[in-house]
């Protein structure tokens, strides 16, 4: 059967949709599993989606998808990303990437195995935990899948520890409108994805639960939602392009710290925009944008909502102004990346239109 890590990924599910003559009768579905509970499951069809009754499953699991990204493509988004979350000190083992950001997130922190890395791959490994103990670092892999699988076989034999997948998820721009759950729906509750040892996908959003509000920039940058949501709807999303204080205090207490290579991290991109919401002179909302991979991509990171003004749609006025900056900047796609057990997140990322491009493993070496 199903478990909690199969939701974001493609499954087959056989039903039982009646009885004839004492016998059931079966009727097979296909899609991505956007939702599992103890009672239902919920599958996003070619035709919708589709809710189906735990207790009228009978059996299900995770196919491999229509459409493999090429490894030209993944190769091409990991660059991108890559980009948007830049390390202050770096280094290249052939075309492997090698970084380091006084240990802020994961992926700052890990290195990238695609390309070759002008050596045999165990020399490459050696070379690699060389470089990170010269850092005074401990050695991290991020390897995306399936393209590196082979690196990840070389660090099963040495012993190297993994971390919870995480899912590289994309959508066109412009992002969806699906509406949000009715009022009293939990199933999209709040969805963290710190990194490292809690949840593991750095700076991924951590939306709040979408709104049906529509949005309209007001020519200074601002976007006001059309309609009082929760008693915010007058909340104002600024784009600016360097974060203030507050920004950056919010961003440190979610991170645990913001050394000065954080704030490399954040801010040394051409293209980038952080996203300030206000409520009563206080700042309730943030998010970060970012347009790299020549033009292409919008990487959101870093969306969060203080705790006392979360459920009133904040997060998805973030995104939604994010998202039309970036597409007035060029990005034909959006990307997030968001660990794969955090499933309310993944279900609600999916209500925005993202999907799994492909996914990557955090492996750390051992002590």
């Amino acid at each position: 059967m199903l478990r909690q890590q199969d939701v974001g990924h493609r499954i087959v599910v056989r039903r039982i949709v009646g009885i004839r003559e004492g016998r059931p009768l079966f009727s097979d579905a296909l899609g991505e599993l956007v939702e599992l509970s103890e009672t239902h499951l919920t599958l996003a069809t070619a035709k919708g989606n589709l809710r189906v009754p735990v207790a009228q499953v009978h059996r299900a699991k995770r196919v491999p998808p229509t459409r493999r990204p090429t490894a030209a493509a993944v190769v091409a988004l990991e660059r991108a990303a890559d980009e948007a979350w830049p390390a202050p000190t770096r280094g290249q083992l052939g075309e492997w990437l090698l970084r380091s950001a006084e240990g802020w997130t994961g992926r700052a922190n890990s290195a990238l195995p695609i390309g070759d890395p002008d050596r045999p791959l165990p020399a490459a490994v050696d070379a690699v935990e060389q470089w990170y103990a010269e850092q005074g670092q401990p050695a991290i892999i991020n390897t995306p899948l399936p393209l590196a699988a082979p690196v990840g076989a070389e660090l099963d034999i040495r012993g190297w520890t993994t971390r919870p997948p995480t899912l590289v998820q994309t959508a066109p721009l412009p992002l969806s409108s699906v509406a949000a759950p009715k009022k009293g729906d939990t199933s999209g509750a709040e969805g963290r994805d710190d990194e490292l040892a809690q949840n593991g996908a750095d700076g991924g959003p951590a939306l709040d639960g979408a709104d049906d509000g529509r949005h309209r920039a007001d020519g200074n940058g601002r976007h006001r939602a059309d309609g009082d949501v929760g008693g915010l709807g007058d909340a104002v999303v600024d784009l600016a392009t360097a974060p203030s204080e507050e920004w950056l205090a919010i961003a440190a207490g979610r991170k645990g710290g913001l050394p000065d290579a954080a704030r490399h991290v954040l801010t040394a991109v051409d293209q980038v925009r952080f996203a300030h919401v206000y409520a009563h002179g206080t700042l309730v909302a943030i998010g970060r944008g970012t347009v790299t991979g020549q033009g292409r991509w919008l990487g959101l990171s870093l969306i969060e909502v203080l705790p006392a003004v979360r459920r009133q749609g904040l997060a998805r006025r973030v995104i939604d102004a994010l998202a039309e900056w970036g597409s007035s900047a060029g990005a034909t796609h959006a990307f997030l990346q968001v660990e794969q057990r955090n499933t309310a997140a993944v279900a609600l990322y999916r209500r925005l239109g993202f999907t799994t491009h492909h996914t990557y493993l955090t492996r750390v070496a051992p002590h």
